[in-house]
């Protein structure tokens, strides 16, 4: 098969085209013909040596795929309602930049009725991340406030919408004027500019100084101290990423006097059971969401599978507004 190797740790150009064995599906698991891979911050890394696949995980980068099911663990397919000729898109723990890729059946879920294999494609990170962190950790309720920091990435965009469906209220932290826009047209109720506002001050002026109930922070650095700030009594702050740094000046006599919970985690080292739990949440309260068009995958740019260099270059650009997909 055809795949993006990561041929050194390095920038964009060390990804190249290249011939690789296929894989195969192994117990519990099943191969998907990929049609379209999601292009995700952590493959960045992956490619600059900074974050290694988990034991056992193919080596090439790629965390979500969209096609269809062409093999498989016949048992697990029918425990999950799965069978070869499917399309579907899913959560891998690696391998995703190929023409096929092997993941675990209970990582799969349907393409959603009505949408394309690249718009599927652009889902399952940014489903599961959101789901696991804002509402299974920091179990964001209906009529409540939160914050998303980078309103407009994969993950704001995904965090914008769902939040919403689910009757929260939601403010962004955003970099300019059309990001501020494109999250405002996705459903944010506000957008700070972080580069011209202070979102402590902001956050606490729109919920009447009261604070906002949760914020996904993929800042981090100094954004946790000022986070504390921002929260309301009994708040969250659920941390996914550490683009700002991983030390911070934290108020703790806020944290007790205000009862917070300062929560974080990594999705991919998780185990396949995790994985497929999320998965079925996802199946049973998001999907019919994203079939209703209530929750839409925001596509920024797609291209062909060889231009991978182009769309890592993209991304850490961070013009994005949204997911960049490649095509196979």
């Amino acid at each position: 098969m055809r795949a993006i190797a990561i041929t050194r740790p390095g920038g964009p150009e060390v990804l190249e085209l290249a011939e690789r064995p296929d894989p195969v599906a192994g117990p519990g698991e099943c191969l998907i013909r990929v049609a379209a891979s999601g292009i995700n911050r952590p493959d960045v890394l992956q490619r600059k040596g900074a974050y290694p696949p988990p034991p056992g995980a193919s080596e090439l980068p790629g965390l979500e795929v969209a096609g269809e099911i062409v093999a498989g663990d016949p048992e697990a397919l029918a425990a999950h309602g799965f069978r070869p000729g499917d399309r579907v898109c899913a959560l891998a723990n690696g391998g995703g930049y190929a023409e096929l890729c092997a993941v675990p059946v209970g990582q799969c879920l349907p393409v959603p009725a009505g949408w394309t294999l690249v718009q599927a494609a652009a889902l399952p990170e940014t489903c599961f991340t959101v789901w696991a962190n804002v509402f299974d950790r920091a179990g964001l309720q209906a009529g409540e406030t939160l914050l998303v920091h980078g309103g407009s990435s994969g993950i704001g965009v995904t965090a914008i919408q769902m939040a919403k469906a689910m009757g929260a209220r939601v403010l962004v932290t955003v970099g300019g004027a059309d990001k501020a826009k494109a999250c405002l047209a996705l459903g944010a109720d506000a957008a700070i500019n972080y580069r011209e506002q202070d979102f402590v001050a902001e956050a606490k002026a729109a919920t009447g100084g009261r604070g906002v109930d949760v914020i996904l922070d993929m800042v981090a650095g100094d954004y946790i101290g000022r986070g504390v700030q921002a929260l309301a009594e009994d708040g969250r702050l659920a941390v996914i990423a550490v683009q700002g740094g991983v030390k911070s000046d934290i108020d703790a006599g806020l944290v007790l006097r205000k009862r917070l919970t300062i929560t974080g985690s990594t999705l991919r080292p998780r185990s396949a059971v995790f994985k497929s739990q999320l998965a079925r949440s996802l199946r049973a309260r998001v999907w019919p969401l994203i079939e209703a068009g209530r929750i839409k995958p925001v596509i920024y740019r797609e291209l062909p599978a060889v231009q991978a260099a182009e769309a890592h270059a993209l991304m850490e650009s961070n013009q994005h507004i949204g997911k960049i997909v490649l095509t196979w």
